[in-house]
C-alpha cells in the first residue's frame, strides 16, 4: 500500500469537476480528475499509468468507474474497476461491485456491493468513446 501512495502524490489534478458542476455523459480522462460536483455517466480512464481520479466528499458518481489509482470520499452509484488501487475514506459510499488489485479503507465507508480482489483487472480502456 505504501507505493500506491507515493504513486499518487506524483500526480497532479489536471481537470475539476466542481461542486456546483453537473456533467452528463461520460467522462474520459487522463493525469488527474477530481470530482467535488456531479456526473451522471461513466468515468474511464484513458491512460496506463499515473492516472488518479478523486471524488470528493460532496463528489457523486452515477456510472461506472474505470481507472488505475482511485480515491473515493463521495458517493458512487456503479461499479468500480481500479487496475493498481483503491481507497475508500471514512465517507465514502459505494453502490456496486469494486474490482481492485490494492485496497485501502477507512473506518465509517460503506460499501453495498462485492468486491473483488484481481491480480489484473480489467483493462481502463474497454469503453472507448464511439
Amino acid at each position: 500500500m505504501m507505493s500506491f501512495k507515493k504513486k499518487i502524490k506524483a500526480v497532479q489534478i489536471d481537470t475539476l469537476v466542481g461542486p456546483l458542476s453537473k456533467v452528463v455523459g461520460d467522462v474520459y480522462y487522463g493525469g488527474g480528475l477530481q470530482i467535488e460536483g456531479t456526473v451522471e455517466g461513466n468515468v474511464i480512464a484513458k491512460c496506463e499509468d499515473k492516472c488518479v481520479l478523486v471524488i470528493n466528499e460532496m463528489g457523486v458518481v452515477e456510472g461506472e468507474i474505470r481507472g488505475t489509482y482511485i480515491i473515493i470520499d463521495g458517493t458512487v452509484h456503479g461499479d468500480i474497476y481500479a487496475s493498481e488501487g483503491i481507497e475508500l475514506k471514512s465517507e465514502a459510499k459505494i453502490n456496486g461491485d469494486i474490482y481492485y488489485a490494492s485496497l485501502g479503507m477507512s473506518v465509517g465507508a460503506q460499501v453495498n456491493g462485492k468486491l473483488v480482489h484481481q491480480s489484473s483487472p480489467n483493462p481502463v480502456d474497454t469503453l472507448d468513446p464511439l
